[in-house]
C-alpha cells in the first residue's frame, strides 16, 4: 500500500529547534510516522517531549545552546542521540534565528548569531549525520530553508544570507550523498505563524499587506509543514535529492 512507503516504524528522527513553532510540529508529525524522536534545543523541550511520549515513542532530549556550539558538541550530541536511542536516521535541521535591523545598522553580533545557527550548525551537524548515513547506507537530511532563499527580503540580510546558504548546502549535500543512498532536501516554509514573525503580525500594515501577496490569503501554521516533513523523511521520497520544497500558500509565484 501506498501509505506503507509514508511510515517511520522503527527509525529514529533528530529535530532542532523543538520545543515549538516549526520544531514541535515537526517531532510530533515523525513520531506519529512511527519515529522515535531526538529534540536539540537550549532549553528542555518539555512539551514536546510529552506529546511524542504520548504516542508512544521514545524521545531523548539534548540541551545545548546551538548559537555558541562547537563543532565538537554537536558531534557530541549526535553520539549521544545513537547511545540513547540506537541508532540515527533522519536529521532535521530546524533551529534558526532572525535578527531585523536596516543594513547600514545592522550589528555584527547579530550577523555572527544568525550564521552561526542558522548556517554553521546546520553544516556541522548534517556533517556528522551524514558520517554515519554513509555508514549504514540510508538516511535523509531535511533542512529548513525559507522564502529568504529565494529573495533578497528586507532588514534581514544576515537571515536570508544564511537561508540562500542552507539551499546551497542542501544541494551540495545531495550531490555527494545520493549515491550512498542517503536524501538531502529542504523545505523553505513562507510567511508563517511562529514567534519569529511576531513582530511582522503586529504591525497592522505589514500583515495586510503580506496577506494581500498570499494567494492562500492566509499565514501558514505548523500544521501546514507536517506533511512534508514525513513525506521527506520516509521512503516516499528515496529518489528526491538536493530540492527546495516551497510551503508558501503560493508566495513565490504570485
Amino acid at each position: 500500500m501506498i501509505l506503507d512507503s509514508f511510515r517511520l516504524d522503527g527509525k529514529v528522527a533528530v529535530v532542532t529547534g523543538s520545543s515549538r513553532g516549526l520544531g514541535q510540529g515537526a517531532a510530533v508529525a515523525l513520531a506519529e510516522a512511527g519515529a522515535d524522536v531526538a529534540l536539540i534545543d537550549r532549553t528542555p523541550a518539555a512539551d514536546t517531549a510529552d506529546r511524542v511520549r504520548a504516542l508512544g515513542r521514545r524521545v531523548h532530549q539534548v540541551e545545548l545552546d546551538l548559537v555558541s556550539a562547537t563543532p565538537e558538541q554537536l558531534e557530541d550530541a549526535v553520539a549521544s542521540v545513537v547511545a540513547a536511542l540506537g541508532r540515527i536516521d533522519i536529521l532535521v535541521n530546524n533551529a534558526g534565528i532572525i535578527r531585523r535591523a536596516p543594513l547600514l545598522e545592522h550589528s555584527a553580533s547579530d550577523w555572527d548569531e544568525v550564521l552561526a545557527i542558522n548556517l554553521d550548525t546546520v553544516f556541522h551537524l548534517s556533517q556528522s549525520a551524514a558520517r554515519r548515513f554513509v555508514a549504514q547506507g540510508s538516511g535523509k537530511i531535511i533542512n529548513v530553508a525559507s522564502m529568504l532563499s529565494f529573495q533578497g527580503g528586507i532588514l534581514v540580510p544576515g537571515y536570508a544570507a544564511s537561508k540562500h546558504a542552507v539551499a546551497g548546502l542542501t544541494k551540495s549535500f545531495a550531490n555527494e550523498l545520493a549515491a550512498h543512498g542517503v536524501n538531502a532536501n529542504a523545505i523553505a516554509p513562507g510567511y508563517m505563524a511562529t514567534d519569529n514573525t511576531a513582530a511582522l503580525r503586529s504591525d497592522e500594515d505589514r500583515q495586510a499587506s503580506i496577506l494581500a501577496r498570499i494567494p492562500a490569503g492566509r499565514w501558514g501554521t505548523p500544521a501546514d509543514l507536517q506533511g512534508p516533513f514525513v513525506f521527506l523523511a520516509s521512503p516516499a521520497s528515496d529518489y528526491l535529492n538536493g530540492a527546495i520544497i516551497p510551503v508558501d500558500g503560493g508566495w513565490l509565484v504570485r
